[in-house]
């Protein structure tokens, strides 16, 4: 699929990205919740799918088995990025959110990728209910930029951002235009009561040799220091750049309860 760079559909580039397939987890009965799930630097949709469709979950309660009480709600959404030359690998071309520099908090942000990500994965979840965005490691560092640009109203060339977000999850990740972050929030009702009420939860493990520890703690106290005060971070002993049931189950758990859904 071909997008424009800019996001909100105004052309003021030349660029354009080309997305891959995205594969679709559908619910198995009355659909409540929709989630963009977005895979990591040089993956593709298709790997998260499988995952997402497979979940180990376990039971919530006596009475309530969490697996069909979820799965049958909640359609998961797993796009592909654009394949492009990236910085990191010395311009090797590989699937990609955004370009980057270097994978941390601190790296140089390439704002024109992540707006065209970022407005890529609101196009998807424009005529879905209960809007969710969750990702690994660079599909976090996504997820969290559309986080920012959900408070703000707007993606930084200023187009407006028109998602409504209900939640935020970030495995392995670290947050983009963390540096200016802080500076950029207008401390406006509007633009705090976003930054409050909008639920995150961040999960890494002290194992990660990839994205590490500290990347993702720190942008964990960033976006706390900047009025998120709705966020969850969960470390995971000596795990590394990959994710188990555990955490997967966690996952389940936080979104149950944030999306309150119902049985169907």
């Amino acid at each position: 699929m071909s997008f424009n760079s800019i996001a909100g559909g105004h052309q003021s580039s030349r660029t354009r990205f080309e997305f891959g397939r995205t594969h679709v987890v559908r619910p198995k009965g009355r659909h409540q919740a929709t989630i963009v799930w977005l895979h990591g630097l040089g993956d593709k949709g298709s790997s998260w799918s499988q995952l997402l469709e497979n979940l180990p979950l376990p039971n919530v309660s006596s009475t309530t088995n969490f697996e069909a009480f979820y799965s049958s709600s909640v359609k998961w959404i797993c796009p592909t990025a654009p394949t492009r030359p990236l910085s990191l690998l010395g311009g090797f071309p590989c699937t990609a959110w955004f370009d980057a520099q270097d994978i941390s908090e601190n790296a140089p942000d390439d704002l024109e990728g992540l707006d065209a990500s970022a407005a890529h994965v609101a196009n998807l979840l424009s005529t879905e209910p209960a809007d969710s965005i969750g990702g690994f490691s660079m599909g976090a560092a996504t997820a969290l930029y559309s986080a920012t640009c959900h408070i703000f109203g707007q993606y930084a060339n200023r187009n407006p951002y028109l998602l409504n977000l209900t939640s935020v999850i970030g495995l392995s990740g670290w947050l983009p235009c963390s540096r200016t972050l802080r500076n950029r929030i207008e401390r406006t009702n509007e633009t705090i009561r976003r930054a409050a009420s909008l639920p995150i939860l961040l999960c890494h493990g002290s194992g990660d040799d990839v994205v590490a520890y500290k990347h993702g703690e720190n942008s964990a106290r960033i976006l706390s220091v900047a009025g998120f005060e709705n966020l969850t971070f969960r470390s995971y002993n000596g795990l590394g750049h990959y994710t188990i049931p555990e955490e997967m189950d966690e996952v389940c758990r936080w979104l149950n309860a944030r999306l309150e859904l119902q049985g169907s």
